[in-house]
C-alpha cells in the first residue's frame, strides 16, 4: 500500500456526502488517511485487530472469509462509496473477512477510535452507516435462501444480475462487469466448484446470454438472465 493524496473532489462526488457541509467535509478529510492498493493486495485481513474503518474512493474490492472447515467464499463486494471495515459498529475487535483489491484501488481510513466521533458529527454518515449494515443483512438472508432453495445455474444468475446492477457498464453489445471477475470468484460467491461454474457460462455463451473472456465477463442478453434466474428461461 502506498500513501496517496486526497482528492477532495473525488469525495464530494460520492453520494454519501450529499448532506455534508464543506467545513465538514474538510474536517473529516483533514483526519483521514488515502491509501493506494494495488490489485491483489489486503487492505486488512481476517482476524486483524480492527485498527481503522475505511471508505473505498476508487477501485472494487472483494471481502473474502475463510470458514472453520477451510473452505474460502466471497461475502461481498465493497464499490466506491461504500464504508467497509467499521467491526467497532458490529461490537468486534477483529476484522471478520479479509477485504482485497480487485482491481487498484483508493481508500481513506481512520482510526477505529474514532468511530464514536465520526457518527456523532455526522448524523447523515451514521445512517448511511445503518443502511449499509441493513443492506448487508439483507443480502446475507438472500444468499442464504439462494443457497439452500436453489439449483447452482440459478444462484449463479442471480449473482451474475447484482454484479451487473451494482458494478456494471453499458457497451454497444451489452453490459460488461466493471473489474476483473474469475470464474472462481463467481463460484466462491455461490458456493459451488470452478468446474461447475466453468459448465455454466460455457452454456450461456452458446445460449448468446454472455461473453466471457479472461477475467471478464460480458452480459449480452440481462432479460434472458433474469428469466433464468427466475427459472423461466426458456
Amino acid at each position: 500500500m502506498t500513501v496517496a493524496a486526497i482528492d477532495r473532489t473525488l469525495v464530494r462526488s460520492l453520494s454519501l456526502f450529499d448532506k455534508t457541509s464543506d467545513a465538514e467535509l474538510d474536517k473529516l478529510i483533514a483526519s483521514a488517511v488515502s491509501r493506494r492498493v494495488p490489485q491483489g493486495e489486503a487492505v486488512f485481513e481476517q482476524g486483524q485487530a480492527a485498527s481503522h474503518f475505511y471508505l473505498l474512493l476508487h477501485g472494487r474490492l472483494k471481502v473474502m472469509q475463510v470458514t472453520a472447515d477451510g473452505q474460502q467464499i466471497i461475502v461481498r463486494v465493497v464499490h466506491p462509496g461504500d464504508l467497509f471495515g467499521f467491526a467497532r459498529a458490529l461490537q468486534r475487535v477483529d476484522y471478520p473477512g479479509s477485504a482485497i483489491a480487485a482491481a487498484e484501488s483508493v481508500v481513506l481510513s481512520w482510526a477505529t477510535d474514532m468511530w464514536p466521533v465520526f457518527v456523532e458529527q455526522n448524523p447523515a454518515l451514521a445512517v448511511s452507516a445503518m443502511q449499509t449494515i441493513g443492506q448487508r443483512l439483507e443480502e446475507a438472508h438472500t444468499r442464504i435462501r439462494e443457497m439452500s432453495t436453489e439449483e447452482v445455474e440459478r444462484r449463479v444468475a442471480h449473482v451474475v444480475l447484482r454484479l451487473i446492477k451494482q458494478a456494471g457498464r453499458k457497451e454497444a453489445t451489452g453490459v460488461r462487469i466493471d473489474f476483473q471477475i474469475s470464474r472462481q470468484d463467481i463460484a466462491e460467491m455461490t458456493g459451488t466448484t470452478l468446474h461447475t461454474v466453468s459448465r455454466i457460462l460455457s452454456a450461456w455463451e452458446a445460449k448468446g446470454l454472455v461473453e466471457g473472456g479472461r477475467q471478464k465477463l460480458l452480459v449480452i442478453n440481462p432479460a434472458g438472465l433474469s428469466q433464468l434466474a427466475e427459472g423461466n428461461y426458456q
